[in-house]
């Protein structure tokens, strides 16, 4: 199974983008349930669009603009609590069984009242049954706490390739939470900005990495996270296709 994040660029109807990624040959999608970056206060209403087109839901991806607030005594921290809380309750209405989380960076170590709001959205996710994915960005530290910390079959690990990629002191991530693996976000470290290429256009050794996921068990899709940055000479439909090429050999890496 192939899927990809649905907030990739380019400026088409809802609609049209989901019904475009089907035809590109993809299964489903990653969701981004916020209406920041130009998302629009419409974003929920893409759920419906992706079943229409054929697709399935993988996982959403909660807001992450003030994710460094979580272990804050005050209303910004009260606040993100509330917000991870209210895509607990989403994923649950909807019928999306993963969320992805990005901690604090780890400049803003999880303090007693981080880790207790992070309880508490555990006891809710366990209560609707929804996964939640701590994604490997400058916090690596910080997950290491919750998960650690947490034993709950709930609460797990999204990895992210070029992330990790671009953290030379990451250490082996996908060794060290193998068996806690929820969620993929791949993409190469190539381009003007160092990351959110498509893969096999940056640096990143993908051999050893698909080999790495493979090696963990995990039974989830093959899950592209590109951004068309640096690709804007390509119309939606060529970078779909360029994607799900990729996509497909990376599939042949990890299970050949």
């Amino acid at each position: 199974m192939i899927t990809i994040y649905d907030w990739f660029g380019y400026e088409v109807s809802i609609k049209d983008r989901y019904k475009l990624i089907k035809e590109a040959g993809f299964d489903g999608v990653l969701l981004w349930w916020s209406d920041g970056f130009g998302r629009g206060a419409d974003y929920r209403e893409g759920v419906q669009h992706v079943i229409n087109a054929g697709l399935m839901i993988e996982n959403m991806h909660t807001p992450v603009q003030n994710q460094n607030n979580l272990s804050l005594d005050n209303i910004d921290g009260e606040n993100v609590f509330e917000c991870y809380s209210e895509c607990i309750k989403d994923c649950a209405e909807v019928k999306i069984p993963t969320m992805v989380v990005h901690l604090p960076n780890d400049n803003f170590p999880i303090t007693e009242l981080g880790m207790e709001r992070i309880k508490r959205i555990t006891e809710k996710a366990e209560r609707l049954g929804i996964n939640i994915a701590m994604e490997n960005l400058s916090n690596v530290n910080n997950i290491a706490c919750v998960l650690n910390s947490i034993n709950s079959k709930q609460i797990g690990f999204c990895y992210d390739s070029c992330h990790h990629a671009n953290n030379e002191n990451a250490g082996d991530l996908l060794a060290k939470y193998e068996k806690r693996l929820m969620a993929l976000h791949l993409h190469d470290n190539g381009g003007a900005r160092g990351q959110h290429q498509l893969p096999l256009d940056g640096n990143i050794d993908w051999p050893t990495v698909m080999r790495k996921i493979a090696e963990t068990g995990y039974k989830g899709a093959t899950a592209l996270e590109p951004m068309n940055w640096g690709y804007e000479d390509l119309s939606i439909q060529e970078f779909l296709c360029k994607a799900y090429e990729k996509a497909k050999t990376l599939e042949k890496l990890r299970f050949e």
